[in-house]
């Protein structure tokens, strides 16, 4: 509830909040600026979207001018207003057979109005607030029309590699290839060839030189390295043709049929928005996956749509090319080390410089030489790796129509094709459920094989009515969606044939995994009420929200008192069973290790297998250095929520950190640290200490005088804390605000600080601090609370300051 306040008084009061008394008067405007980081990031992209932009341009038949319009008003305009800091907007390869297309319809003014008008449509989604909508389209789809997309640039560029013109279309293109073979210009071919070598063998360089070169794009280093050869060698070939800026051709009325104009701004609007939220999303994970601290803010969709609208706006109206996120500049820019959206204003800046002044050195290109880089881009637009996945996921039928079909019709065509078959493998999917039955040693097996939906409830309800009453029956459900109807159906069935004697076991995939209706599982309760149910699933440990996808429950689940079949003694009937309800034989339950590795390869490894390919080629580069206990209930990827390659892990007995030396010294964890900073360049090391820590117990209870062991000559790393707190040399005397709960955790909380302190006398360590390229922090990990707490220093206490979730709004 809020109090009206009358005008006079509201002033005053905002006036004393914003200027209390004795304050100095407000500093002025701020004044912007730009990071290092920003200013190097926008000269790398700068140096890629020169010639990229008057490359596209050529391959639309639009003036080479339109290609430096729409870079420039992408950087500044999409970059000042858009949602996505990072992404750089501009002219883009996925846009070319479109923009073509549309050129060679209605000619370049009108196409310039076209694109205004899918500006003020992509305005009006924005509003509309639908842009997270874009991103249900299916991959396969997507990446089906930019293959189609870069098979057609290719095809097209490469009659101009060959010293020809291209065709409207990929079929006429195909068709003309024989002649223009016969008819090739060897200068244009050498040029275009050169261009492609400086391109792929550039970033390939070997040796540290290598390193040095490869930060000049290879774009530049390809089109300057073709056209100082042709200067050179004095060849004769088509140039670059900038006309002056005062006979630009600026956005005329649309002129055409009103389907065909209306047709022309759909397509534009979905090309230009799919792929920019697209790449939105990706530039995204680009940044969270580098190393260091990101505090660059995720992408907001929405707003990114309406950045992306107002430069289509702009672009069109000062007669540019249509503009797009951008996945090769965008990459480059974040790999460049950006941190705010200035980088990619700044490249804009740069481009308008460029086309402003530099247009006599622009006119020495060869055609040839941006056809060749244009070209490659299209065929790099053909992923190995997209077509893997969709094939992984059975989705390549819809991913080669698609492609076909922006191929031979053209990009709305061809996306209305993809969704069509698309809907069409969903529905053939839903439909195709296999349900068999069988019964074997008395017991009925009933087996269903793909989803559960309505459409198969009067299957599902013939093959359940084939078993008798008072039967022991195993349900199999191989499927991952059960609709409300099955459901019912299921239930009913259960309750009626349970309450006439019959039992029921319900498994998933794995024999003895429950699968039940989601508000069921995540309540803890059992879909039928049965005691059964309740005792397996109410204790058992694999919850769906827990963050072992694949954990296997090793508890056995016995089988109610109650079980009819005779002849058993009372350990058989607490064994565990197999699918057929028979007693496992003994010892088989002691395979964990086998178990839980072939569910591995079966449902992880196919998730995982392509980043760990990555991390294969590309070799390890974790962010920190993790070290903690060997104990088994603290897991570090689930507690930092970290992947594969991004956690650098040391674990021993108790987290100790032995200092160097020659009497205390251990090289396995003092090799690990030196590795970890020297070799792996890692930003920051943690240790990690936990509740109920044996390592800390046993130290407060060793006896200096005992027997040698090795845990116990392990355990002196420890003494230096166990001093440490016994002295009250500065232990940290608070945790969250609380004092420790016993001397155990007080130790705990103890080592923590003093281990930090064996870590800064490493030589590697305290060289890394000096520099200022290393962070060093304290964890404490409580497990019965599953809390993590963060060390920080607070005037001469050491505070362990509980982590707060975040907000999942956020």
């Amino acid at each position: 509830m809020s109090a009206c306040v009358p005008a006079k008084a509201a002033d005053s009061d905002r006036t004393e909040r914003a200027h209390p008394p004795h304050s100095p008067p407000p500093a002025g405007p701020p004044r912007l600026r730009v990071a290092g980081a920003d200013l190097s990031a926008a000269v790398a992209v700068f140096l890629i979207a020169l010639p990229l932009s008057l490359g596209i341009a050529l391959a639309t038949g639009a003036p080479l001018q339109a290609g430096l319009v729409a870079a420039a008003v992408g950087g500044i305009v999409a970059g000042r207003i858009g949602g996505s800091p990072l992404q750089v907007s501009g002219p883009a390869a996925g846009l070319t057979v479109v923009t073509a297309d549309l050129i060679l319809r209605y000619g370049w003014r009108t196409t310039c109005a076209i694109t205004v008008l899918a500006g003020l449509a992509q305005l009006g989604l924005g509003c509309l607030r639908v842009a997270r909508g874009a991103l249900a389209v299916s991959p396969a789809i997507v990446h089906g029309m930019l293959a189609g997309i870069g098979i057609t640039i290719a095809v097209a560029q490469l009659h101009i590699v060959l010293g020809g013109t291209p065709q409207s279309s990929v079929p006429d293109n195909l068709l003309a290839l024989p002649a223009q073979l016969a008819n090739l210009q060897p200068e244009a071919l050498a040029v275009s060839l050169l261009t492609l070598a400086l391109l792929f063998l550039w970033p390939r360089l070997p040796g540290r030189a290598g390193r040095v070169l490869r930060t000049v794009p290879a774009a530049l280093v390809a089109v300057t390295g073709a056209t100082a050869t042709a200067a050179a060698a004095g060849l004769v070939l088509p140039k670059v043709d900038l006309p002056s800026w005062r006979n630009h051709a600026l956005a005329g009325l649309p002129d055409g049929p009103v389907l065909g104009l209306a047709a022309a701004v759909l397509t534009t609007t979905l090309v230009c928005s799919v792929q920019s939220l697209l790449g939105a999303v990706a530039v995204d994970k680009l940044v969270s996956g580098r190393p260091g601290p990101a505090p660059v803010p995720r992408s907001d969709l929405d707003r990114e749509l309406l950045g992306q609208g107002a430069a289509n706006i702009v672009s069109g109206s000062l007669g540019g090319l249509p503009v797009a996120g951008v996945a090769v500049r965008s990459s480059a820019n974040v790999k460049a080390g950006a941190v705010s959206r200035n980088s990619t204003m700044l490249h804009g800046v740069l481009v308008v410089i460029a086309a402003l002044l530099m247009v006599p050195l622009l006119e020495f290109i060869p055609l040839a030489s941006l056809a060749a880089l244009v070209m490659a881009v299209g065929i790099q637009m053909v992923s190995l790796h997209h077509i893997r996945t969709v094939t992984r996921h059975r989705e390549v039928l819809v991913y080669a129509v698609t492609t076909l079909g922006v191929v031979s019709l053209g990009v709305l065509e061809g996306v209305a094709l993809g969704i069509a078959v698309a809907v069409g493998v969903a529905l053939h999917r839903l439909t195709r459920t296999r349900i068999t039955h069988h019964e074997k040693k008395g017991v009925h097996h009933v087996h269903v094989r793909g989803q559960l939906t309505f459409l198969a409830v009067p299957r599902l309800s013939r093959a359940l009515h084939l078993v008798p009453q008072g039967a022991g029956v195993v349900l199999a459900l191989d499927g991952s969606f059960m609709d409300h109807a099955a459901y019912e159906t299921l239930q009913d069935w259960q309750g009626t044939h349970t309450a006439r004697g019959g039992t029921v076991k319900i498994t998933g995939r794995h024999a003895g995994v429950r699968i039940a209706e989601p508000a069921a599982l995540l309540s803890g309760h059992p879909p039928d009420g049965s005691e059964e149910a309740g005792a397996s699933d109410a204790d058992c440990r694999c919850r769906p929200w827990t963050a072992w996808r694949n954990h296997q429950c090793d508890r056995p689940h016995p089988l109610p008192a109650d079980d009819p079949r005779p002849g058993e003694s009372a350990t058989e009937k607490g064994a565990e069973r197999g699918e057929d309800g028979e007693p496992k034989p003994a010892g088989t339950g002691g395979h964990e290790l086998v178990r839980g590795i072939s569910t591995f390869q079966r449902n992880t490894a196919p998730l995982v297998r392509g980043e760990l390919a990555r991390l294969a080629r590309e070799g390890q580069q974790p962010a920190q250095l993790f070290l903690t206990c060997a104990d088994s209930r603290v897991v570090t990827s689930m507690i930092t929520s970290s992947g594969p390659g991004d956690l650098f892990v040391v674990r021993n007995v108790g987290n100790l950190v032995p200092p160097p030396g020659a009497e205390s010294g251990d090289d396995s964890v003092a090799a690990a640290i030196e590795y970890a900073v020297d070799v792996l360049a890692i930003r920051s090391i943690t240790v990690c200490g936990h509740s109920g820590c044996g390592a800390m117990q046993a130290l407060l209870e060793t006896d200096p005088d005992g027997a040698r062991t090795p845990l116990r000559r392990w355990l002196r790393h420890g003494r230096p804390s166990l001093e440490r707190m016994d002295d009250g040399g500065g232990p940290p005397s608070l945790l969250a605000g609380r004092a420790p709960a016993d001397a155990a955790e007080r130790l705990c909380l103890t080592n923590v600080v003093q281990q930090l302190e064996h870590l800064r006398a490493h030589e590697a360590v305290a060289r890394a601090l000096k520099d200022g390229a290393l962070e060093l922090h304290g964890m404490y990990f409580h497990v019965g609370e599953a809390q993590a707490y963060l060390l920080t220093e607070r005037g001469e206490e050491w505070v362990f300051d509980r982590v707060r979730s975040a907000d999942p709004t956020g």
